[in-house]
């Protein structure tokens, strides 16, 4: 018979440095690294993992703030210790670093509830669908022509029927980038570009004319995603075959509203390793219902997969490079795209799924001192 309650007993907190593949880079960004901040939660003779995408200085945080708050907290009672969290955080500021470090807590409560119900966590929020599709993401404006060719017509050839591509940082090479990835995916695979807010109004909406000949149907921040007259202007002017979207960096609700208020998007994108986590996320998702916009995940692929079955506003998942290939290194039990192009959760595994590789971890670990 279930206990009533179990709590948590001890909160475990540590980071890793892993390099990318080779020299990456968007529109506006560079970086050769990517750092994953992990937590183990304990309770009942079960532990549960999260993490996030972030600064070590998350790690920092949930160590000297949020673990002192979590530890004794009733492992079933989630979303009582996802308000905890961002109560605490006031002084601290909700977006940024506070935010994520409330992720990687908040996912690994779930997932420890699922295990100490010993259920799937795709059942345990309630599915709407049995599997979810991904579209390739990468790309990177560092990337030769012919490793942009390679990676997007491979990730079609393995059943991936549309892919994304970053561009910005150079945007007189932008057309010639593009027409080279059209080619490389032929004709019938949607092709999605990001420009990460590289471009200024006219010169976005001048692009997005020119993109139109190679059937460009997604159009990613193509201004700053805080100027929101200028993506509502862009969504009213761009041709009606481009869709825009934008959402990456919102941290709290009200962001969220205010893009969505504004009419700013034609799909709003949703990162739970940066809104707080799956409780964070599924609050997103209602939100994108009582707008009537779709919801499209950005990034960390293995954490949205059950989540992104069981939000109905969900269009699909980001298959990003970079973490699906640390997602590969660092857990077992990581579910890989179908040949069709989707994603469907273990149900035979317990909440995510999931098991660190603590040996093949260890020479990326950081020093938290």
């Amino acid at each position: 018979m279930l206990k009533q309650r179990f709590p948590i007993e001890a909160l475990e907190v540590s980071a890793y440095q892993v390099p990318t593949d080779g020299p990456e880079s968007d529109g506006t960004l560079t970086w050769d690294s990517t750092t994953l901040v992990l937590v183990e939660l304990h309770a009942g003779g079960q532990s549960g993992l999260g993490y996030t995408y972030g600064h070590p200085a998350c790690a920092t945080l949930i160590r000297d703030k949020l673990a002192g708050i979590i530890e004794g907290h009733d492992a079933l009672a989630v979303r009582g210790g996802w308000l905890k969290m961002v109560e605490a955080i006031r002084n601290l500021g909700r977006p940024g670093i506070s935010s994520m470090a409330i992720a990687a807590i908040d996912v690994a409560m779930w997932d420890l509830k699922a295990r100490l119900l010993d259920i799937p966590l795709v059942a345990l929020i309630g599915a709407v669908r049995s599997e979810v599709p991904v579209y390739g993401s990468g790309g990177f404006t560092s990337y030769s022509p012919e490793q942009l060719q390679r990676q997007l017509s491979d990730w079609v050839g393995s059943g991936i029927s549309r892919v994304k591509m970053k561009i910005g940082r150079e945007p007189e090479r932008d057309i010639d980038r593009v027409r080279l990835a059209r080619e490389a995916i032929g004709p019938a695979a949607e092709l999605y570009v990001d420009a990460n807010g590289a471009y200024a109004r006219k010169q976005a909406l001048a692009m997005a004319e020119a993109f139109t000949a190679y059937g460009v149907s997604w159009y990613e921040e193509p201004v700053s995603s805080d100027d929101l007259p200028g993506l509502r202007l862009l969504r009213d002017r761009v041709p009606g075959s481009i869709e825009i979207a934008a959402g990456e960096y919102g941290y709290d609700l009200g962001y969220f509203r205010r893009m969505l208020e504004a009419g700013a998007v034609d799909v709003l994108q949703a990162d739970l390793t940066r809104c707080a986590g799956i409780s964070g996320f599924l609050d997103v998702a209602v939100l994108c219902d009582a707008h009537q916009i779709a919801l499209s995940t950005h990034t960390a692929p293995a954490l949205h997969m059950h989540p992104g079955c069981c939000a109905a506003a969900v269009r699909h998942l980001e298959y990003f490079h970079d973490h699906a290939r640390i997602e590969s290194m660092l857990f077992e039990g990581r579910v890989n795209p179908d040949k069709h192009g989707n994603m469907a959760p273990d149900l035979s595994q317990p909440g995510l799924g999931l098991t660190f590789k603590r040996q093949e971890a260890q020479a990326f670990k950081l020093s938290l001192d």
